[in-house]
């Protein structure tokens, strides 16, 4: 995993293909492994598995060739095992990680490969929509 993510992104052979998924039935402009945070003396890199333009081109992006600034973005966290309390910090602290970015709405998505009724439940308690790919 580090050595993929040192120079751009690792792409998932199990979460990428979810992830794709998910994106052509919304559209859209989709950056793959988007950088949340960079890396510095005093934290570490955080990515996003997607991040969604939401009303433009139907294509995948660079993070470095697209503003987010005033657009509706989704976010998305992937796992392609079933939805957890991992999976589920992770869409929670990517949307707030997105707010500096000034996007005009944030929407959180979860996808996962395999569904939890009591995780589903707080996630949406919290805002975060699952997705469930089982197939």
């Amino acid at each position: 995993m580090f050595l993929g993510r040192c120079l751009d992104f690792v792409v998932s052979k199990l979460e990428t293909p979810l992830t794709r998924k998910f994106w052509k039935s919304v559209g859209g402009t989709l950056i793959e492994e988007f950088p949340a945070v960079v890396k510095s003396p005093t934290n570490s890199r955080r990515w996003l598995d997607g991040v969604i333009i939401l009303n433009e081109e139907y294509r995948i992006a660079k993070a470095t060739e697209v503003d987010i600034e005033g657009k509706d973005i989704i976010v998305i966290q992937t796992k392609a095992n079933r939805i957890g309390m991992y999976l589920m910090g992770q869409a929670f602290f990517s949307k707030e990680l997105m707010k500096k970015f000034n996007p005009k709405s944030i929407r959180t998505v979860a996808i996962c490969g395999k569904d939890d009724s009591v995780m589903r439940e707080l996630s949406e308690e919290f805002g975060i929509e699952v997705i469930v790919y089982d197939d």
